[in-house]
């Protein structure tokens, strides 16, 4: 039995009220599975009173870039906008 392997791209994933040198480098198969392991990697929760944290996914080979809305209460995921 073949499987094929997953596609992974590269992105640069920060959260936009914290400053850019924290971005941190992931592979993942999606923009959403970047933003998922750089919350993996970080305790935003300290970093701000907002309720809503929105991060910034930038994928480096396409140069196409996604922002997500997360609710910290909810754990709720969204497109920012």
């Amino acid at each position: 039995m073949t499987h094929a392997a997953a596609s992974t791209h590269r992105f640069r994933v920060y959260a936009r009220h914290v400053d850019h040198h924290h971005a941190r480098f992931v592979e993942e198969a999606s923009f959403e599975a970047a933003a998922v392991a750089y919350l993996e990697q970080f305790d935003l929760s300290a970093a701000t009173d907002e309720r809503a944290l929105q991060l910034i996914v930038h994928d480096i080979e396409t140069g196409h870039e996604r922002c997500f809305e997360l609710d910290q209460e909810t754990g709720y995921a969204s497109p920012c906008g």
